[in-house]
C-alpha cells in the first residue's frame, strides 16, 4: 500500500490524494453549480482548441495500443500468468466476461447502438449520398469500428498492466504501479500521487459522462412507457436514485453485488437480443450483421489511421476523437475493475477474452438493434430519423415503437428501462470502488465511508454536468478528462516492455531460484533450460 493513514478521517486512505482529490472535485462541482453555462463554453472553447492536435494523436496512440496488445497475447509474452505460477482463475469464464462487459460498455452501448448508426446513416464522410442503402452499410460499419477492437484495446492494455503489476510483481492495485520500472523511487511520492489523481480525475468525469448519457435515456424511456415528460428534472431524480442503489450496492463487494448485477444483467441483455432477433425483421438482421462485421473487419486499417485531414466538417472530433477520448478517461476505472477479476488468466487468455469476446457481443448487439432501425428506415414508415434528430436519447425507444408490436412494445420498453437502470448501477457501483481502491493506495476492500462518500460525488457530478448542457457538454468534459491521463497510458507501456524485459533477461541468464512460471518462447538460444527465479527478485535486480 502507499502511504496509508491510521487514523481520522482518512483512515485506510492515502490522505494526500484523497484530499487533493476531493478538493479538485468539490471546485469543479461548485464552478458547475454556479457557473453553469460558463462552464459550458470553457470545455467547448478548450475542445476547439485542441482538436486539430487530438485528431491526430488520439488516432495513433489508439493504433499503436491495438497492435500492442495483439503482440502481447501472440508473442513472446503470451504464457506470461497474471498470478503465481500455476494460479487459477479466481471467477468463472461467464461470470468474468459479463463483469467486464457490464462495466466496460453495458451503458454506453445501449445509448449508441441505434443513435449512431441513424446519425451516421444521415451524413459522413465515406459516403456521397446519405440515407441510402450504401449509407447504412457504412454507417454499420462505423459504429463497429467505434465500439470494437481499438476501443477494447485501450480498456484491455490498462487492465493488463495494472494486473501483472498487482498479481506478478505484488504491487498495489493502483495506477501508479504500472508506472514503478519508470519513475523508480519517485513513484512512492509526488510523481506517483499526481499519476493515481489523473487515474481519480479521468476516472469521476468518464463515469459522470456516461451515468449522464444514460439518464437522458432512461428518461426517455420512461417517457415511452409511463408518458412522462423529458426534463432536466425528471433525470437529477433519476441520478440520484441510480446512485443511491448504486452506493448500498458497492458497499456489499464485488463478489456479491457487483457480480451478481453483472450477470443478471448479461441474462436480461441475451433476452433482449434475442427478442430483437425474433420479433425484428430476422433474416435482413443477420446478413447485415454478416455484411458489416466483414465490411468492418476489411476496412478496420484505413479506418484505425483515418484522421480526417483533407476535409474540415468537424467529423473526426464529434466522433472519433470523443470515443477515444471517453474509451481513455474510463480506461482507469475499467481497467482496474477488469484486472480486480482477472487473477490467475495467461497473457494469451486475456487479451482472448477482453479483446476479443466483448468486440464480438458488440457487434451481435449492434447489428440487432442498430439493424433494426435501419431496417424500418430504408423500408418501413421511418420516423427514427426524425427522433434522433430531435432528441438522440430517443432513439432506442423509438426504434422499439417503429417495430409496432402494441402492447408487447411497451412491455419491451419497460424491460429496457429496467435494463439501463441495472448498467448504470453496475457502471456506478464499480467506478465507486475503483476510485476509492486508487485513493486507498491499491487497497482491494476501501473504508466504506469513502465508498458511499464518492458514490454521493459522482451522483452531484452527474448533476451538474445535466445542468450544464447535457450532451455537447458530457462529450468536451470527458474529452479533456482524457487528455493527461493518455500521457500516463503511454508511461504505462514503457513501464510494462521494462519490466516484463527484466523477467526474460533474468530467465535467460539462468538466476532463477524457483521453478518455472510458464514456456518462455526463445528462453535460450542453445535450447537450455535455465533456472527460474521469483518476479520480485528479478524485479529487484534488473
Amino acid at each position: 500500500m502507499y502511504r496509508q493513514a491510521t487514523s481520522g478521517l482518512f483512515k485506510g486512505m492515502n490522505a494526500r490524494v484523497t484530499l487533493v482529490a476531493i478538493i479538485m472535485v468539490a471546485a469543479a462541482l461548485a464552478y458547475g453549480a454556479f457557473y453553469t453555462e460558463h462552464l459550458a463554453d470553457v470545455l467547448e472553447r478548450m475542445r476547439s482548441t485542441l482538436n486539430p492536435f487530438l485528431e491526430w494523436y488520439y488516432v495513433l496512440l489508439v493504433a499503436f495500443l491495438l497492435f500492442f496488445m495483439i503482440w502481447l497475447g501472440v508473442g513472446r509474452y503470451k504464457n506470461v500468468r497474471l498470478g503465481g505460477d500455476y494460479e487459477q482463475p479466481e471467477f468463472t469464464f461467464f461470470s468474468w466476461v459479463s463483469m467486464l462487459f457490464a462495466a466496460g460498455t453495458g451503458v454506453g452501448i445501449l445509448f449508441w447502438a441505434v443513435a449512431q448508426p441513424i446519425l451516421q446513416f444521415q451524413e459522413n464522410p465515406f459516403i456521397g449520398e446519405g440515407m441510402s442503402p450504401e449509407a447504412a452499410r457504412v454507417a454499420m460499419r462505423l459504429t463497429y469500428f467505434h465500439w470494437g477492437l481499438n476501443g477494447w484495446a485501450i480498456f484491455s492494455f490498462v487492465a493488463l498492466v495494472l494486473a501483472y503489476f498487482a498479481y506478478r510483481r505484488d504491487l498495489p492495485l493502483t495506477v501508479r504501479s504500472g508506472l514503478e520500472p519508470v519513475l523508480g523511487k519517485h513513484n512512492h511520492g509526488i510523481m506517483g500521487d499526481m499519476v493515481d489523481l489523473l487515474a481519480v480525475f479521468g476516472t469521476v468525469f468518464g463515469i459522470a459522462t456516461t451515468l449522464g448519457l444514460g439518464v437522458q435515456q432512461m428518461n426517455a424511456g420512461l417517457s415511452a412507457v409511463f408518458g412522462l415528460e423529458s426534463s432536466v428534472t425528471l433525470q437529477l431524480l433519476i441520478t440520484a436514485v441510480i446512485m443511491s442503489v448504486a452506493t448500498f450496492s458497492v458497499v456489499s463487494g464485488v463478489k456479491r453485488g457487483v457480480r451478481l448485477l453483472s450477470e443478471a444483467n448479461f441474462w436480461l441483455s441475451i433476452a433482449v437480443v434475442g427478442f430483437m432477433l425474433l420479433f425484428g425483421p430476422t433474416q435482413y438482421l443477420i446478413a447485415l450483421t454478416i455484411e458489416s462485421a466483414g465490411d468492418y473487419l476489411q476496412n478496420i486499417f484505413g479506418m484505425t489511421f483515418h484522421t480526417n485531414a483533407t476535409v474540415s466538417d468537424g467529423w473526426q472530433s464529434e466522433w472519433t476523437v470523443f470515443f477515444w477520448g471517453w474509451w481513455l478517461a474510463w480506461s482507469p476505472f475499467v481497467g482496474m475493475f477488469i484486472a480486480r477479476v482477472s487473477r490467475g488468466r495467461t497473457f494469451r487468455e486475456f487479451v482472448m477474452g477482453v479483446l476479443l469476446v466483448p468486440t464480438v457481443i458488440t457487434i451481435i448487439w449492434i447489428g440487432l438493434f442498430g439493424g433494426t432501425a435501419l431496417y424500418h428506415e430504408l423500408f418501413g414508415a421511418g420516423g427514427i430519423v426524425q427522433a434522433v434528430d430531435d432528441n438522440v436519447a430517443t432513439a432506442l425507444f423509438a426504434t422499439v415503437g417503429a417495430m409496432n408490436l402494441g402492447i408487447i412494445g411497451v412491455g419491451l420498453s419497460a424491460v429496457l428501462v429496467v435494463l439501463i437502470a441495472t448498467y448504470l448501477i453496475t457502471s456506478a457501483n464499480a467506478g465507486t470502488l475503483v476510485i476509492n481502491t486508487i485513493l486507498a493506495g491499491g487497497d482491494p476492500e476501501p473504508p466504506t465511508a469513502h465508498r458511499i462518500i464518492w458514490g454521493a460525488v459522482l451522483g452531484m457530478l452527474t448533476a451538474v454536468m445535466l445542468l450544464a448542457g447535457g450532451l455537447e457538454t458530457l462529450q468536451s468534459a470527458v474529452i479533456m478528462a482524457a487528455l493527461p491521463f493518455s500521457v500516463v497510458v503511454i508511461l504505462m507501456v514503457l513501464g510494462l516492455l521494462k519490466a516484463l524485459h527484466s523477467e526474460r533477461f533474468a530467465a535467460r541468464t539462468g538466476s532463477r531460484t524457483e521453478a518455472p512460471r510458464e514456456p518462455w518462447a526463445d528462453l535460450d538460444d542453445a535450447g537450455t533450460q535455465p533456472t527460474p527465479v521469483s518476479p520480485d527478485e528479478n524485479f529487484r535486480r534488473n
